[in-house]
């Protein structure tokens, strides 16, 4: 049970950039159509990966065990991954909450606030929220140990 709710460390990267296109994908379909499965779908995927990884998360098993495979591995530390997706499953269950009780433009601002992060992961392998994370181990809010191969906020081989 312990091994299925862990995040892994190191992530391959070019897996974190395919469901950052999928999240692109789902996001945006959403925005045009607002069919309310595509955002359920959206916010199970990031509380899965957030809690298992990509172990319960159909998005996160699509990238790792059928297109990443096929393609050039990068690893990065695995904490500031798990950041951003907490992240976006904050983005996602706002837009949710917001269009449930009816605030469907302040939803579709907030969930086209994630479809551009999600974009700069994908297509730039720019993770806005892993940036985050290094600066709040600078300033001191996330712990040293916590990371100790994010020390360097402006290193781009991680982080």
């Amino acid at each position: 049970m312990r091994k299925l709710f862990s995040f892994p460390d190191p992530v391959n990267e070019t897996a974190a950039r395919i469901v950052a296109g999928g999240v692109v994908v789902l996001a945006t379909a959403y925005l045009f159509t607002l069919w309310l499965p595509l955002l359920l779908i959206l916010v199970y995927g990031f509380l899965a990966r957030v809690l298992t990884g990509p172990s319960l998360s159909p998005l996160g098993q699509l990238a790792t065990k059928v297109v990443a495979p096929h393609l050039p591995a990068k690893y990065c530390p695995g904490p500031p991954k798990r950041f951003a997706q907490a992240i976006g499953l904050a983005f996602s269950a706002s837009g949710l909450i917001l269009t449930l009780v009816g605030y469907e433009q302040a939803s579709m601002a907030v969930l086209s606030m994630l479809v551009i992060a999600a974009s700069l992961e994908a297509f730039l392998g720019l993770c806005l929220g892993c940036k985050i994370f290094a600066l709040l181990m600078k300033i001191g809010l996330v712990p040293q140990e916590v990371c100790e191969r994010c020390q360097n906020i402006w290193n781009t081989d991680h982080a």
